[in-house]
Parts: structure tokens; C-alpha cells; sequence
């Protein structure tokens, strides 16, 4: 079985078992901690006429939150477990949600047929894929953007494996969030923090902005207070400015 194929199993599942509800899985925070964050950075950059996809969608909780504020929002994730999850959890369909696998060439293509250049928001996929996948997921993403679209990527940098590190370290063990997705067989992969700008200049793109704030989880560190991953994001394009 290939490592590829092995993932995908692993997600399909964990989704499959994960609770349903809102907050249950570690990286499903509240959209006011995360995408609302997020919102404001794209938008400087973005033209909100052109589509969403957001890639690498999960249960769709931030994917919600975005929808409204583009000409239209697609959550679209490799496991089809993670996209039962998310039409479940939005029965009001305020966003849309299918299956398609990032690093698919042909159906990426197929995608950017149907909705023209898009934007796109990427968070915390391609830490979690083989430095391969990473490459294809970033070629793929150019060919969404096309020339008018924007990327918005927000990624855990290398301090953040000290920080679970020492969640699954701890003298109780594993958070049990952080131990459902363990015993899946998920674990974030090697992910050296200049390689999200490089991936994406190597396909051509400029990066219009980046800086850091941190990922906040859904478990709670000793005092009480969310744990938090810090986490580095690049805004990038064909052209630096909106539209260009």
C-alpha cells in the first residue's frame, strides 16, 4: 500500500470516528480564533468577486465561516468521511463541500474549469503531507489561483512540534483530542519554515505579504487557558496586487 493511499485511510478514519459537534476535534476552533482572523489578512489582498476553496476543509467549520464573504465557497478535502462530516454540520447549506484530492492534477484542473481563477485559504494541510504531496498540492493551488486569484496559507512553523511534544509528553499522556488523532496513525510530518515561501515561488508565485500569529486548538493547557501552535502565513499570487 502506498504511503498516499495509507493517509487517506488514516483520515477517512478518523473523521469517521471523531464526534460530531462543534470543538471536538483539536484543530476545530471557534471561526472568531481562526477564520475571522484570517478574513481580514486575504481580503487586503483579494478580490472577493472570484470564489473560495478552501482546501484541505475538514468538518467545514471555517469553511462556513467564509462563506458570504466570496462570490462563492467550496470546502474540498481528499477524505470523503471529512466531507459527510461537513454537509452534516451545515444543514442550512451555507457553503458547499465535495471530495477531491489535492494533489490530483487532472481533477484540480477539472475544478478550475468549473470555477474560473479563485481564491484559496490552505491551513494546516501541508504540514501533514510527504514533502512530494507538498510539491503537487502547491502546483495544484497555482493552477486554481490562475492569474487573478489569491492564497492565503497559514502553517505551524518547527517550534510548534515542541509544543506537542510536550502535549503528548505530558504526565497524564496524551490530551484526548490529541490521542484520537495519534491513534489513527496521524502525525505531522518535517516541515522546515522557509519551505512554504519556497514551494510557492517555485511555482511562479510572488509572495504580496506573510507574517506570524499563532493557531489556536480546542484543548487547554494546564492554566486554563487554549492552547496555541505558532504558525507562519504568506498571502500569495501571479501579481502582487489585487487583481493585477
Amino acid at each position: 500500500m502506498s504511503d498516499s493511499r495509507r493517509t487517506l485511510l488514516a483520515w477517512e478514519g478518523f473523521w469517521h470516528d471523531a464526534p460530531p459537534g462543534a470543538g471536538q476535534v483539536f484543530w476545530d476552533s471557534d471561526p472568531s480564533l481562526t477564520a475571522r482572523v484570517h478574513l481580514p489578512i486575504l481580503a487586503g489582498h483579494a478580490d472577493a468577486a472570484l470564489p473560495l476553496v478552501d482546501l484541505g476543509c475538514g468538518n467545514g467549520t471555517q469553511t462556513r465561516c467564509l462563506a458570504g464573504h466570496f462570490g462563492r465557497v467550496l470546502g474540498v478535502d481528499g477524505a470523503a468521511a471529512a466531507i459527510a462530516r461537513a454537509r452534516s454540520e451545515d444543514p442550512d447549506a451555507v457553503a458547499e463541500f465535495r471530495r477531491l484530492d489535492a494533489t490530483d492534477e487532472a481533477a484540480v484542473r477539472e475544478l478550475h474549469a468549473e470555477l474560473g481563477d479563485s481564491n484559496v485559504y490552505l491551513r494546516g494541510l501541508l504540514h501533514q503531507c510527504t514533502a512530494g504531496e507538498r510539491a503537487r498540492i502547491a502546483a495544484n493551488t497555482a493552477v486554481l489561483l490562475g492569474t487573478r486569484g489569491r492564497l492565503l496559507a497559514v502553517e505551524p512553523v518547527a517550534a510548534a512540534k515542541e509544543v506537542l511534544l510536550a502535549l503528548a509528553q505530558g504526565p497524564d499522556g496524551p490530551p484526548a483530542k490529541v490521542r484520537a488523532v495519534l491513534a489513527h496513525g496521524i502525525a505531522p510530518g518535517e516541515m522546515p519554515d522557509s519551505e512554504l515561501p519556497g514551494l510557492l515561488r517555485a511555482q511562479g508565485l510572488r509572495i504580496a505579504a506573510s507574517g506570524q500569529l499563532p493557531l489556536t486548538t480546542t484543548e487547554y493547557g494546564a492554566d486554563g487557558a487554549l492552547i496555541e501552535l505558532p504558525s507562519q502565513w504568506v498571502v500569495a499570487g501571479v501579481s502582487e496586487a489585487p487583481g493585477g
